[in-house]
């Protein structure tokens, strides 16, 4: 018998992708579809083609792994998908409506109204509704499709839908995808005002339980057509986001991930919930009980390719002769930024006059100064040393702009090998299936790719530059709201 293997789905906005894990992180076998993607899908698909496009990379799995492992050794599964899309479905457990989508606006309204409500009857818990909130969703259904509602017997997550396709098991959740919903992640219940300030009935909403409790088993006829064991069980899942921090190695209090995509996201876990009175960091429940706080902004890596695509390789090269420059930069490709400093007004700015390596170097500089605003933000709201830092993202494969960062932040960088979603929802699939926690797995199943130390000289540099840069975005005005209290 080969070593235990574990499956993780994850559900993406653009695409679906399925993996195939063994006990060592390594990987048996790999398969993914990419979704077209438009106006509409951006509000609303179909969680049928999600269960057909899953079952048929399931498959192509299960056919490529087929003659390196031993299929028997499958020992569990779990999904990670987007955070508040949600699924209105009859008492049959299909959907009455398609999926309506995180990013759609169309909630708006019922957002402002979330909030309101929240702030007045549960101010303790989550308060940051708005229209990508799975509950300003719900309630928008309501209003907007009378007759559908009254035949709802339950609301589902876009996880929770194809684990209850996988198992037969519904009306069952975990504690990453209902923060959105509402639900009371400090007393864990769901609170009042949701059903008596709210056209919503208490008997629509799940269960709540840790990510990767045991749900149950995969359905036998399923498992059958797959020509797998019914022995497979099957895990509470998790938000992509959390997954991929998960995937990502930043699992004990103090370890923080950043991933560094179209956006700036930094994930981590701490021993108290974090209350951000300007909400730009909201907190999810660790699956062992702490806290994994997390904020977004507004500043990325879109304009990598935007400004920078045609020679990168080059460019790179360039830039690591020229750092660190002195030149402050920030590259923000839209009006307005949201953490770590909430600034509607905020713009980007770079010098005039440089050559092109130098202006991408500068800018990668810039959003490295963000990232540590970002952490010295954290580390006011929590009092809690930040020990250890993981990286994810597009820009975490330059390793001119890991060196930066890691001197800027005066942090070791550590990459991991597979940071996926799909691979964090594997990890979390072993987590208490083969292992006693999430930490136990996270050690066996990630593998490190890379990791960057600071340079002493080169970090004293970077810490004087930090300081300007910091009282460059204090002259503009963008930090004005940056108090912590």
């Amino acid at each position: 018998m080969s070593a235990p293997l574990f499956l993780g789905i994850d559900i993406g906005t653009q695409g679906a992708r399925v993996v195939m894990i063994d006990v060592q992180g390594n990987v048996a076998a790999t398969a993914g579809e990419t979704f077209a993607l438009s106006e509409q899908s951006r509000e609303e698909q179909s969680p049928q083609e999600w269960w057909s496009i899953s079952l048929n990379l399931i498959k192509a799995v299960v056919t490529r792994a087929k003659a390196d492992v031993d299929l028997t050794s499958l020992r569990a599964i779990s999904v990670t998908s987007t955070s508040g899309t949600v699924i209105p479905l009859d008492v049959n457990q299909q959907p009455l409506h398609n999926a309506i989508m995180y990013s759609d606006k169309r909630s708006e309204a019922q957002g402002s109204l979330c909030r309101k409500l929240a702030m007045e009857y549960a101010p303790d818990g989550y308060t940051g509704f708005n229209s990508s909130s799975g509950l300003s969703k719900m309630v928008w259904f309501v209003e907007r499709f009378p007759g559908k509602a009254i035949l709802i017997h339950r609301w589902v997550h876009a996880a929770d839908f194809i684990i209850g396709k996988l198992s037969g098991r519904w009306g069952i959740t975990d504690y990453t995808n209902v923060l959105k919903s509402g639900y009371d992640l400090r007393n864990l219940c769901w609170p009042g005002y949701l059903f008596q300030k709210l056209p919503l009935v208490r008997a629509w909403f799940p269960e709540v339980v840790a990510p990767g409790t045991v749900i149950g088993y995969i359905d036998p006829s399923l498992a059958h057509e797959l020509g797998l064991t019914q022995e497979i069980t099957v895990v509470a899942g998790m938000t992509d986001g959390c997954a991929s921090q998960i995937a990502s190695g930043a699992v004990h209090p103090g370890e923080w991930n950043t991933t560094i995509g179209t956006t700036l996201v930094i994930k981590g876990v701490t021993r108290e919930e974090i209350k951000d009175p300007q909400d730009r960091i909201y907190s999810h429940r660790h699956p062992e009980g702490f806290w994994m706080p997390g904020g977004a902004g507004n500043i990325g890596a879109d304009w990598v390719t935007s400004k920078f695509g045609e020679d990168l390789s080059n460019l790179t090269k360039e830039a690591l002769q020229l750092i660190p420059t002195g030149h402050f930069a920030y590259p923000l490709q839209q009006q307005g930024e949201r953490f770590p400093f909430v600034a509607p007004h905020a713009r980007g700015f770079a010098p005039t006059g440089l050559s092109k390596a130098a202006l991408f170097a500068a800018n990668m500089e810039g959003v490295a100064y963000v990232e540590r605003l970002a952490f010295e933000t954290i580390q006011g709201l929590t009092g809690e040393k930040i020990n250890r830092v993981f990286t994810a993202g597009g820009a975490s494969n330059n390793d001119t702009w890991l060196k930066i960062r890691s001197n800027i932040l005066n942090q070791p960088l550590i990459k991991m090998r597979h940071v996926t979603g799909a691979a964090g929802a594997a990890i979390l699939a072993a987590s208490k299936t083969h292992f006693p926690s999430i930490f136990e797995a996270v050690k066996a199943m990630t593998q490190v790719e890379t990791q960057v130390q600071p340079e002493p000289k080169l970090a004293a540099v970077y810490e004087r530059y930090y300081q300007t840069f910091v009282e460059i975005l204090q002259e503009k005005g963008f930090t004005k709201a940056m108090s912590i209290n």
